[in-house]
């Protein structure tokens, strides 16, 4: 190391031959090692740093060519967000500290990796055709006490060939403190599909904004929970329920099928997903009915982040490749009640629906929909752990629907799906 080489003395700019000599050394042995950076990726986050331990005398002042990549460099660091693809020559701009006067150069090579989603086009939906829909929607409000978010972007799948966003989504606040949020994915052999899932979602939180219907569930629900009654009663109540839940998922198909009739279509091409939640928070606990038909999501996360439940059927597995969908006859069958769930808890931390565009990406599979490490994974990465550094804060959340839309544009290779998440907090 150099400490051998040098003495203190009234001139250390003069150094001995001997001296020269090493720091000549040195400088070559830092100049021919080979480095590689890490390649970068246009617009995503970027960071490399120099390992300098076996160069104690080599100072990095600055590297030369850096500014048109979108980089900066800072204690041996460069970092930032690259946003042209390229394969850009730097200069690595250094000095011995025994010689600081002569700054020399030593040539590296930085590549940026396009960025997938630059490969994909985005050609608008056609505003004239028939069921027109916006290529993205949001929501936020208020739900029971709690707030709402919802976001729904068309998949790239879509809008590389200006199709249109089969996803739709419904919020509504009812009467007497009840709340609705409604989520389908329209599917994407079905022509009309997208109308089918603006339909379903509509139409199901209309059925609801019923105040005498409201009022039934209601009667029932003080039987389950609030008045002394007997293990048949309470038995009775909870079928009484579902009747009346089942009731609108029938309301659901009917509108379906005269609309088809209407606009002289199959009902299959109207073929969509449903999954809804009806939420009233009592004096004994939040009341949460929910539903679901097909491959869409609907999870509770308890207040301390320790349990996760799914509160609804998932036609996964034996439907493997095949999901249902609120348009097909054979759902309303001896099965149709197992579809329903009446939750009662004291609080909740988070209330999530979702379609496969954010289910197949972020969970994989069904088994780690219950997981709770796969859920804290999903809050971190809304947090802003993840590649595009997007975050969307649940606490200063003014702008927290535009931020869930920019959330939702994440990459997933082989994920290209609609993507409609809501979330209520």
């Amino acid at each position: 190391m150099m400490g051998k080489f040098f003495r203190k003395s009234g001139d250390e700019s003069k150094p001995k031959t001997m001296e020269q000599a090493v720091i000549y050394k040195e400088k070559e042995e830092f100049k021919e090692a080979h480095w590689v950076l890490k390649n970068a990726s246009a617009k995503q986050f970027y960071e490399f740093s120099f390992d300098m331990e076996d160069f104690p005398n080599i100072k990095i002042q600055n590297i030369g060519n850096l500014e048109e990549t979108g980089l900066s460099f800072e204690n041996n660091t460069i970092s930032g967000t690259p946003m042209t693809n390229n394969m850009y020559h730097l200069d690595v701009q250094f000095y011995h500290i025994y010689d600081h006067n002569h700054l020399e150069t030593k040539k590296i090579q930085l590549f940026v990796n396009a960025d997938p989603k630059d490969l994909w086009k985005n050609i608008p939906s056609d505003t004239n055709a028939a069921f027109y829909k916006s290529e993205e929607d949001s929501f936020k409000g208020s739900f029971s006490d709690r707030k709402i978010v919802v976001a729904s972007k068309r998949g790239r799948s879509h809008a590389h060939e200006g199709k249109f966003r089969e996803d739709d989504f419904a919020v509504n606040i009812l009467s007497n403190g009840w709340n609705i949020v409604s989520v389908s994915d329209g599917a994407g052999s079905a022509i009309a599909a997208r109308e089918g899932s603006r339909l379903a979602t509509t139409t199901i939180n209309q059925f609801f904004s019923s105040h005498e219907i409201l009022n039934q569930i209601e009667n029932y629900i003080n039987i389950l929970y609030t008045v002394q009654s007997s293990g048949e009663e309470q038995s009775e109540a909870k079928k009484n329920i579902i009747n009346v839940l089942s009731q609108s998922i029938l309301h659901v198909y009917h509108t379906l099928e005269k609309t088809a009739v209407d606009n002289a279509l199959s009902v299959n091409d109207l073929h969509a997903t449903l999954i809804f939640t009806l939420v009233k928070k009592f004096s004994f606990g939040y009341v949460i009915l929910s539903f679901g038909v097909g491959d869409c999501p609907i999870n509770l996360i308890n207040a301390d982040f320790s349990e996760v439940k799914l509160l609804n059927q998932m036609d996964v597995g034996e439907f493997g490749g095949g999901t249902r969908f609120i348009t097909m006859k054979e759902i309303f069958n001896d099965q149709m009640n197992s579809r329903f769930r009446i939750t009662c808890v004291n609080d909740f931390s988070y209330l999530v629906l979702m379609t496969d565009g954010i289910y197949d990406p972020k969970f994989t599979t069904e088994n780690k929909l219950e997981d709770t490490e796969s859920w804290k994974s999903l809050f971190e990465d809304l947090a802003g752990n993840n590649d595009d550094r997007t975050k969307v804060d649940f606490i200063n959340n003014e702008k927290i629907d535009e931020e869930l839309l920019i959330w939702s544009d994440f990459w997933s290779r082989g994920n290209h799906d609609d993507r409609t998440l809501a979330i209520i907090y």
